[in-house]
């Protein structure tokens, strides 16, 4: 078993191992977990300096999951876009391959948390059916291996996929988002890098969303692929009461850049149930963008986006830009739709 594989078997994923390591009532998180599975990697969790911190807002249950709101638990109705299981086709000339169900850590504000970490990984048969469709489609050129976490994958499962994907002679992109290097820098081995490597233009997303994230294994790790020869892009989430300050936001982009990883996306938080503690306005991104654009260098400037619901696609926003009536703001996609998106109160 190799070290990553045994950090995982090690990983906390009941809220009785979470008690054990600080001092709280694990009692309430019993039903949040039975909705919501947990796992926090050994890793991840020696990041935690103290309860309510950023890292612990981000993998520890919170009985706030389990309030309702008027949310559906998927906000963008991905069955939808799926022509067969596994499988998203949401823009015309890319897709989203669903290679796995589990992660290293559950994120609480996970946009498919009330999916991830309930079915096994999903290879075989409906991997085999995403293929044959990505085959018989010539429009697609573009293909994001996500889940779930591909990087759960066993090497050799992993390299079978990108393997067959190379075969096909449309796809001109294989991209992989991970969070891995955040969550179980460990995984990316030389071994895995050298498999990386021999799959062309490949192009790694990863999700560091607060500076306390990098670290030296997380640094190390992101290093690792770039110097194989992939580049790495970050997606960060905007999440209250972690990264919604525009100081803090700044210093995660420009620290990412020291690491070699380019900031791609801030996305503004789905309207997922489950997750309404999570969910700033988008006034207050708005507000974040402005103080980096002309503040620190373009390239730690990544696009501000929400992603409609309904599978509508990314918004990208910029200050000046939001249409407002009350709570409802109206959004412009990318086949000139004009889309009502609800948003939470206006923030001082």
């Amino acid at each position: 078993m190799e070290r990553w594989q045994q950090s995982l078997a090690a990983s906390i994923t009941s809220p009785e191992r979470l008690e054990e390591r600080f001092t709280i009532d694990s009692g309430p998180l019993g039903p949040v977990v039975d909705r919501y599975p947990m796992r926090i990697t050994p890793y991840y969790l020696s990041l935690i300096q103290e309860i309510g911190d950023p890292i612990w807002l981000q993998c520890a249950p919170d009985p706030r999951e389990l309030e309702e709101d008027r949310f559906s638990t998927h906000f963008l109705d991905e069955a939808k876009m799926s022509p067969i299981p596994g499988l998203i086709h949401r823009y015309p000339d890319r897709v989203v391959l669903l290679v796995s169900s589990s992660c290293p850590t559950y994120c609480r504000f996970c946009m498919r948390k009330s999916w991830v970490g309930r079915r096994g990984q999903k290879v075989d048969a409906i991997l085999d059916e995403g293929l044959a469709y990505i085959q018989r489609n010539p429009v697609i050129r573009d293909v994001i291996l996500s889940g779930g976490d591909p990087l759960l994958l066993p090497d050799e499962i992993l390299e079978d996929i990108l393997g067959r994907l190379r075969k096909i002679s449309h796809v001109e992109i294989i991209r992989i988002g991970s969070r891995s290097p955040v969550t179980l820098p460990e995984r990316i081995t030389s071994r895995l890098c050298r498999l990386l490597k021999h799959y062309p233009p490949l192009y790694f997303i990863t999700h560091f969303n607060h500076p306390s994230e990098i670290t030296g294994q997380s640094t190390q790790a992101c290093i690792r692929l770039v110097e194989t020869g992939v580049p790495v892009g970050n997606q960060t989430v905007l999440l209250r009461g972690i990264n919604d300050e525009p100081a803090v936001m700044k210093q995660l982009m420009q620290k990412l850049l020291t690491i070699r990883v380019k900031p791609y996306y801030i996305h503004q938080m789905d309207l997922v149930r489950g997750t309404a503690h999570f969910r700033t306005s988008v006034e207050q991104g708005v507000r974040i963008m402005a103080s980096l654009r002309g503040h620190t260098s373009g390239l730690a400037t990544p696009y501000y986006v929400v992603d409609l619901p309904e599978g509508k696609g990314k918004v990208p926003i910029l200050p000046d830009d939001v249409k407002r009536d009350g709570n409802v703001i109206y959004l412009r996609n990318y086949l000139g739709e004009v889309v009502e998106y609800p948003d939470v109160g206006k923030e001082d």
